[in-house]
């Protein structure tokens, strides 16, 4: 009995025989496949270059003339990175309605593999936390550079450990705002509680712990980044706002040396401003746009004055 050659070729549908050409070196039977060009008797490599087939296409019907590339692109913001599979519901590819049957059956489908795609807990807990990050980056109207920077933020503290005896929510809230400190882009604690589960006390405290266990590069928040909100919240003349950052820029020595909250420098700046240019905003009005005290925006005000004085 013969025995059996182990080196046996099995089918592979990306190797094809090349019935034209033949080894130089030993007239062997010379085949390709998506890398190379070899002889299989003596193993010599004619062409080493792997072959483009162009990009794969497909059509969302058949009478579709505009041809699209297969799949979405991949992104942090979502825990498989967007390339996980999804379950129809009440209709096949081709638009046919499905069977009661049938649909009974994909249910069943869709539950098992909704388990097996979250198959552990720290993919589950990292699915609570980017879906949070999307709610509240969404609701606050976050670019989508902004988004995933915030959702990768996350994941770093997850692989350091830094969710262990937290919650998912603390350390999302406190993702979305270092984020904001990180890109000079300032909103202040109690905004991000308004789109969080949580008070503003835990979002700072999330923020606390990530800067302290990551040891973040956080620039620090000076008055002038946050006048452009608090002007926009007010609906003040640009002629209003160009005062307020001259005069902060005059009385930012002293402003920063008080070490009082830059928003209500800017809170009190833009008081001034609107006084010199004929728009008489409220200290009230003010404050709500700042989110800060009445007398917070009170005693910068005077600060400025005296500055500018």
């Amino acid at each position: 009995m013969a025995s059996r050659n182990i080196y046996e070729q099995t089918f592979d549908e990306d190797v094809q025989e090349d019935e034209q050409n033949s080894c130089p070196e030993c007239d062997g039977r010379v085949t390709t496949n998506a890398h190379e060009t070899v002889c299989d008797d003596c193993g010599l490599i004619l062409n080493d270059e792997a072959l483009d087939h162009g990009p794969q296409y497909c059509k969302a019907d058949e009478n579709a003339s505009e041809r699209r590339r297969t799949g979405a692109p991949n992104t942090v913001a979502r825990h498989d990175h967007g390339i996980g599979s999804e379950i129809g519901w009440k209709k096949d590819s081709e638009g046919r309605t499905i069977g009661g049957k049938k649909r009974r059956q994909l249910g069943r489908l869709r539950r098992e593999h909704t388990r097996a795609k979250i198959g552990s807990k720290a993919n589950r807990n990292l699915l609570s936390g980017l879906v949070e990050i999307r709610r509240m980056t969404s609701a606050l109207g976050f670019s989508e550079s902004l988004r995933n920077q915030a959702c990768q933020l996350f994941r770093t503290a997850q692989n350091e450990d830094v969710l262990r005896g937290r919650s998912i929510e603390t350390i999302a809230s406190g993702s979305v705002y270092a984020v904001c400190r990180l890109n000079e882009y300032p909103r202040t604690f109690e905004e991000i509680a308004r789109v969080s589960k949580l008070d503003d006390g835990k979002v700072r405290l999330g923020y606390t712990v990530l800067n302290r266990e990551l040891e973040l590069p956080v620039p620090p928040a000076g008055p002038k980044q946050y006048l452009p909100q608090i002007a926009s919240e007010t609906d003040v003349s640009n002629e209003t706002e160009c005062q307020a950052r001259r005069l902060l820029e005059d009385a930012l020595g002293e402003v920063l040396r008080n070490g009082c909250n830059p928003a209500g420098a800017a809170a009190g700046a833009l008081y001034v401003a609107g006084q010199d240019t004929g728009e008489n905003l409220t200290q009230a009005e003010i404050a709500d746009a700042a989110d800060v005290s009445k007398v917070t925006v009170r005693e910068r005000y005077r600060e400025i004055e005296r500055t500018a004085n």
